[in-house]
């Protein structure tokens, strides 16, 4: 928000506001007409903290049920396992049971995450079966 000169210029100055302007800083919910809600300001900072750190996972529930139609489910698949590789580590063949104990910290069905990864070509089999292969969204092995 401070990167936009006219909202910062409505939040921290005096500055002309326009409906538009006025809208956009009616969305921020620590904003109030005497100026930031500090409290609020400081929880609202600490969450998006907990939400970027590592151990946010430990601070969210898993997902417990995957979306049905593909267009919504394949994007969230797909993000799992690519976060799961950021983690294992892309360069290397992941054992099934180790791949199935990453995927469930993130999601409650482990087999239709593990699917889609494998059906839109993201993960691949060993040629013996017993490990996975990140192979990622471009096919060249990263997730670039």
């Amino acid at each position: 928000m401070l990167a936009s000169p006219t909202l910062r210029a409505a939040v921290v100055g005096d500055g002309e506001i326009d409906d538009r302007t006025r809208s956009a800083i009616a969305a921020f919910d620590w904003l109030g007409a005497d100026g930031p809600d500090t409290p609020l300001l400081g929880r609202t900072a600490q969450d998006l903290q907990r939400l970027q750190a590592p151990a946010a996972l430990l601070e969210f529930d898993r997902i417990a049920r995957m979306p049905a139609p593909d267009d919504q489910r394949h994007p969230l698949s797909l993000r799992i396992v690519g976060l799961v590789f950021e983690r294992l580590g892309a360069t290397r063949p992941v054992p099934e049971p180790v791949l199935n104990a990453a995927i469930a910290m993130f999601a409650e069905d482990v087999a239709i995450v593990r699917r889609d990864a494998v059906d839109l070509g993201v993960l691949e089999r060993t040629d013996d079966g017993a490990a996975y292969r990140y192979v990622g969204q471009d096919g060249s092995g990263s997730s670039a």
